[in-house]
Parts: structure tokens; C-alpha cells; sequence
């Protein structure tokens, strides 16, 4: 059985999708299991021993380039593929396993996909309110039941690469480690305030610990804000290591961290893949359909009228859902881990 996974665009949802690789794993343990996915993850899906190998998608998120998808669904075909699994809801990311010709091509309504894919599903959302849900029953014949518990995310940690990390980057760890995550790729309506984030880190350093900042380049100004606003004898504790590492590196730093804070973003879904004790934060979004999958968490978040509205900016511009979460709601969290 040889299976062609098409992949989502974002961090997180790339996480949660192993869900799905380790139901297909299970139900075809010999299974060749191939993931079609933007350059970035290739790295991430590496560290996810149910896949065989991870396939480079040339275009960017939004992209047609209807010739483009021609080509590769064309060099595809020889690979002998006898499933393909779409993830996304998009009308192109059909096209490829069509062109490819791979003989089931399975995945949700969506978007017009009529004759795109040929094993085409209607969603029931309350049937399947969790994302994982959604992506695992993918993995099923259609109608199927899920089981009652399915299997979290888990990616591999490269302890050779955690240890160069630590003398390149001189990160000491003899003190307890606080990892914060205060970025957010889809927008800051997800993102909690950074003086609040620099409350949380100054409480850390108080009782000793080191605190690590971490995210993507994007993330480095916000980083420097947070750590700014840190009392000036407990600053040399936090390292402001936004943008300073590949995404890969961050599944090996998160798995040295005593506790991590995030927002709900794909670092939050790679510290759980790491089980690491973690305070998620939420704001226009839910933990009742991208929930952290571990059993150490803690979902913190400030109920509002208003939410959660999932939208990526605030739509009334005040941001209640996450200016009025106090730092002392996360603090209390963090220390019942």
C-alpha cells in the first residue's frame, strides 16, 4: 500500500496531521506513507517516524500555477500510488493526485471538488469537532467510527543536534528552563499582550529559573519588547532566541524546557508533541478544536461575548480576550503542573 498524503500549510496543523500517519500506520503497518508539503516542513516531518519521506510542494500557499501542479502530478504517477489523502479544504490541492492518477483520492467536500477526488466526504462538525477528528477519520472508510481515544502527536528529538544548540547558542541549564512562545503566524488576535508574557517571565526569574523566548524571525521585535519590560537584575536570565533557529531546532529546544507558555500557534502543538508540561493561552480561538494534545497542559483563557470569533485581527479592536487575561490566571496554572 502506498499512500500519498497531501499536507496542510501551517506549523500547528502539520503537527496535528501525524495524528492521522499514525492511524494509517496502524491500520497498514507496512504501508509507504509520502507527504506532499511546503518546503519548511520537510524538516518537521522528518522527525515523525511514520512517514516515509516527505515530498517538496514548489508553490507557496494561495498558489494555482495550474502548469505547475500539471508537471508534478505527472511525475508523481510513476511512484504508484494507491491512496491520496487531502488535507486541505482548497479546490487546487485536489489537483496533483488527480493528475498524478492515483486511483482513491479521498478528502472532504470542500471547496467545488467534485471529480477531483473521487472518495469525497460530507462533514459532520458535530460529529467531528476536533480538528485531529477530522483529519483521522480521513484515514477510515467512510461512516467508519473513530476509536475513543486517538493517538497524540510525537515527534523525535535529536539529542545530538539539542546538544549543539546549547553550546552554540550558550544556553545554560542548570537553573530550570521557562520557555515562552509569544508569537503567532495567523494573526494577533491569538497573540497575548508581551507585558504580559514579560509579568510571566519576570515571575520565573524571581525564584531563579532561565526563561527562553522563542519563535521565528517575525517574533524577534516582540522578543526584545517582552524582554525589555523585564526588571534590569533578573534580565540577563531570559534569551531572546527568536529567529535565531530553524523550526526544527525548536522541537529540541522545547524538549529541554521544564515548562513552556504559549499561545495556541505551532510551537504550542510541537511542545506537546514533545510532552512537555505547558500553559496554552487562547484568544479568538478554542481548545475545543485545536486543543493541546498532552497530557501535561493546561488551557488557560478569558471567556467573552465576542469569542471565540477565530478571526486572525479583532474584530471590535479591543482585544478583551486576551488583554483581560491576567498573568496571574497563567502564573497559578503554570505552577499546578
Amino acid at each position: 500500500m502506498q499512500i500519498l498524503v497531501v499536507g496542510p500549510s501551517w506549523v500547528g496543523d502539520m503537527v496535528m496531521a501525524q495524528v492521522l500517519f499514525k492511524v494509517l500506520r496502524e491500520r497498514y503497518p507496512s504501508a509507504a506513507i509520502d507527504v506532499l508539503a511546503p518546503d519548511w516542513s520537510l524538516p518537521l516531518i522528518a522527525r515523525m517516524p511514520e512517514v516515509r519521506q516527505g515530498l517538496p510542494m514548489p508553490l507557496g500557499h494561495g498558489e494555482l500555477a495550474l502548469k505547475v501542479r500539471w508537471k508534478l502530478g505527472r511525475q508523481l504517477k510513476s511512484a504508484g500510488y494507491q491512496q491520496a489523502i487531502v488535507l486541505p479544504n482548497s479546490l487546487k490541492s485536489a489537483f496533483v493526485p488527480a493528475f498524478a492518477g492515483i486511483p482513491c483520492r479521498t478528502g472532504w467536500r470542500g471547496e467545488l471538488r467534485y471529480g477531483w477526488l473521487n472518495d469525497l466526504r460530507v462533514l459532520n462538525k458535530a460529529r467531528y469537532p476536533l480538528m485531529i477528528q477530522r483529519f483521522a477519520a480521513l484515514g477510515y472508510p467512510a461512516g467508519m467510527p473513530l476509536p475513543a481515544v486517538l493517538p497524540y502527536p510525537a515527534l523525535q528529538v535529536d539529542e545530538a543536534n539539542a546538544s549543539r544548540l546549547l553550546a552554540e547558542l550558550q544556553l545554560g541549564r542548570e537553573q530550570p528552563v521557562l520557555a515562552l512562545c509569544p508569537g503567532a503566524e495567523f494573526g494577533p488576535a491569538k497573540r497575548w499582550p508581551s507585558e504580559h508574557y514579560s509579568a510571566v517571565a519576570a515571575d520565573w526569574l524571581g525564584k531563579g529559573g532561565k526563561v527562553w523566548l522563542l519563535g521565528s524571525g517575525k517574533d524577534h521585535a516582540v522578543g526584545e519588547q517582552l524582554l525589555a519590560a523585564i526588571p534590569a537584575g533578573h534580565r540577563a536570565g531570559c534569551r531572546n532566541l527568536a529567529g535565531r533557529t530553524q523550526l526544527v531546532d525548536a522541537v529540541d529546544l522545547l524538549s529541554m524546557a521544564d515548562k513552556v507558555v504559549s499561545n495556541d500557534s505551532g510551537l504550542m502543538h510541537i511542545a506537546c508533541a514533545v510532552n512537555r508540561p505547558l500553559v496554552a493561552v487562547y484568544g479568538s480561538t478554542s481548545p475545543g478544536f485545536t486543543p493541546p494534545l498532552s497530557e501535561q497542559v493546561r488551557a488557560v483563557l478569558k471567556p467573552v461575548p465576542c469569542g471565540p470569533c477565530f478571526q486572525r485581527d479583532c474584530p471590535l479592536g479591543h482585544l478583551a480576550c486576551l488583554r483581560d487575561l491576567e498573568p496571574a490566571k497563567v502564573l497559578a496554572a503554570l505552577d499546578s503542573l
